[in-house]
């Protein structure tokens, strides 16, 4: 069975002991190691368990309502204006 993959970006710090990474994409989730191999085993295992009390959450509020589910995609084009803003801002950010 194949799985669904989603492209994000990890962003990891070194640390006086050792790195914390967090996912820009997703305010909140954030990992921690000794390496950096450490830090982004962490990072996928909160991204992970974001994911699967999202959808459990869901699943409760949502279990006796009509509703249609499909699998939602953003086109490169729209993330990549997105991120022409976001570097855009922080270059405002930066100079101000």
């Amino acid at each position: 069975m194949n799985q669904a993959m989603i492209s994000l970006t990890a962003v990891y710090v070194k640390r006086k002991h050792g790195y914390i990474g967090y996912v820009e994409e997703l305010p909140g989730v954030s990992g921690h190691g000794q390496t950096i191999d450490e830090a982004r085993r962490h990072l996928q295992q909160q991204a992970a368990a974001v994911f699967d009390w999202e959808r459990a959450r869901s699943a409760e509020m949502l279990k006796d309502v009509d509703l249609v589910r499909e699998p939602f995609r953003i086109p490169v084009s729209l993330r990549q204006s997105s991120a022409a803003y976001a570097s855009g801002a922080v270059a405002l950010k930066r100079a101000g």
